[in-house]
C-alpha cells in the first residue's frame, strides 16, 4: 500500500478521537491499522501484560483481540508475560 492509501484506510477505521470504529476483516487494512497502534509503544521498552492492555483499550473495547493481532502480525513479541515492541514503522 501507498502512503496515500494508508492514510485512506486510517480515515476509515479511526475516528478523530483516535478510537478504532472498526477492526478490519482485510489483512492488508488490518495491518495499516495495527502499525497505527502499535506507534503506543516505545521500542526498547517492556511492558506487562496490564500495562499493554491499559494501552489497547484506549483503541477499542477489544483490546484481547488487538493484543493477539499485535502479537501475531510480530508488531510486539512476547516472552514470559512481557510485552515489547518488534515491528512497525519507526520515526526518525
Amino acid at each position: 500500500m501507498t502512503a496515500e492509501s494508508d492514510q485512506s484506510v486510517l480515515r476509515r477505521f479511526v475516528a478523530e478521537d483516535g478510537q478504532l470504529l472498526s477492526i478490519p476483516s482485510k489483512r492488508t487494512k488490518r495491518l495499516v491499522v495495527l502499525d497505527h497502534v502499535a506507534q503506543a509503544f516505545e521500542p526498547g521498552l517492556t511492558y506487562d501484560e496490564k500495562q499493554v492492555n491499559e494501552a489497547l483499550a484506549t483503541y477499542h473495547p477489544d483490546f484481547a483481540a488487538l493484543r493477539r493481532y499485535l502479537v501475531d502480525e510480530q508488531f510486539l513479541t512476547r516472552e514470559a508475560g512481557v510485552y515489547w515492541r518488534s515491528g512497525g514503522t519507526v520515526e526518525v
